[in-house]
């Protein structure tokens, strides 16, 4: 039987520093049939010319670039639209994959019939030195349970479409992962956790995620206008994705 086609889900915006690292590690995977698809948010850097140099070495790498830069949850979804894999791959253009990551998950989909998947990540700094932090996928998840632990790494998520259905990423600043999770999860599914590592996450000083006020604010707009949440289950929410993520990082 041959084997189904991973689309590997990659936005960027001015990521020169890290986005070849990034491409590496998809290139390297010990499973082949990937397309990786990439699309870049109008950058003023040369992360452009970086990913044209690697499009022209890999025919698995498709390319569109953006003439107006509008933000990440489009730039997701222009990668959905041109995505031809039954299977998604989410990697932001500043992390780095395990080399036997797709081959693991896929195999760990597959055996169980399911429709999507998350694993444990270890931290990287800036540089791409080991921080000696693992980020543990604990258990299976649902609905409700991740809406007070949202512990899924985006670059560590795989979805089945012939499963969860189409994926469409909702307009938040930075918070579009978590909103699109809750999409999924709400229709009933979970997300089943994969303890080994098989990414790295890039910790670096002046990413979006890291501006916490700003993703905070992201996370209680997902909560009221995503979710519908009353604001007294939001309180509750909120507070336990505080106390999660403090515990995260400890």
């Amino acid at each position: 039987m041959e084997s189904p086609l991973v689309s590997v889900i990659m936005p960027c915006y001015n990521m020169e520093k890290y986005i070849s690292d990034t491409i590496a590690s998809v290139r390297k995977q010990t499973f082949p049939h990937w397309e990786l698809v990439i699309v870049d948010d109008a950058s003023t850097d040369r992360t452009v010319d970086i990913v044209k140099s690697y499009q022209n070495q890999d025919d698995r790498i498709r390319f569109f670039v953006k003439p107006t830069h509008s933000g990440i949850a489009d730039t997701r979804n222009q990668c959905l639209k041109m995505a031809q894999g039954r299977y998604l791959a989410f990697l932001d253009s500043d992390d780095v994959w395990y080399p036997e990551k797709l081959e693991k998950q896929l195999q760990f989909m597959t055996e169980r019939n399911i429709g999507f998947s998350y694993s444990s990540y270890d931290c990287i700094d800036d540089s791409g030195n080991p921080l000696h932090k693992t980020v543990k996928a604990k258990c299976d998840l649902d609905y409700e349970a991740y809406l007070r632990n949202t512990i899924i790494g985006c670059s560590t998520v795989m979805l089945d479409k012939s499963v969860v259905g189409e994926v469409i990423v909702p307009n938040f600043r930075t918070s579009e992962d978590t909103a699109t999770w809750l999409n999924i999860l709400k229709k009933g599914f979970l997300a089943y956790a994969i303890e080994q590592p098989l990414t790295s996450y890039r910790i670096r000083q002046h990413s979006a995620s890291s501006n916490k006020l700003k993703a905070s604010t992201d996370l209680w707009r997902v909560y009221r206008q995503n979710e519908k949440l009353p604001l007294f289950k939001v309180l509750v929410c909120f507070s336990s994705y505080a106390f999660n993520a403090i515990k995260k990082r400890l």
